[in-house]
């Protein structure tokens, strides 16, 4: 039986589009906290990171399960990590710490990741219910 990586085409984790856009979330991330106060380097800069890369190794890691449940779980602690991560941005703009255009577009790229990752799990459920 073919199953959804293989039909697909998707060999690994990095030719997921989920986490292909969460990367890019990632890299974002990492480029305008460099421009974050000294004072914030262990508070909120550490933090954004580690919820943006939580997101992807989630991914990465959910795609190497073989079961569809486990799968699942990873995906869905990848789910809480961008909510996470979308809360800090709301704490970074309010703060003052960045401005309009990198916070809309950062909110944008999250969406765009948070969609693709929303479509992973609801895939991923219905062979859960097709082959349990």
């Amino acid at each position: 039986s073919m199953n959804l990586e293989s039909r697909s085409k998707i060999l690994e984790f990095t030719d997921l589009k989920a986490w292909q856009e969460s990367h890019r979330l990632v890299l974002l991330i990492y480029q305008f906290t460099k421009k974050f106060p000294k004072e914030e380097s262990y508070g909120l800069v550490s933090q954004m990171r580690r919820a943006a890369v939580s997101i992807t190794s989630n991914i990465a890691e959910g795609f190497g399960r073989q079961g569809y449940k486990e799968k699942i779980q990873f995906y869905y602690l990848a789910h809480g990590s961008l909510i996470e991560l979308k809360n800090q941005l709301i704490v970074a703009h309010d703060v003052g710490y960045i401005d309009e255009g990198v916070f809309q577009s950062a909110v944008q790229q999250s969406s765009i990741a948070h969609r693709l990752l929303r479509g992973l799990i609801t895939k991923s459920k219905s062979f859960v219910i097709h082959h349990s």
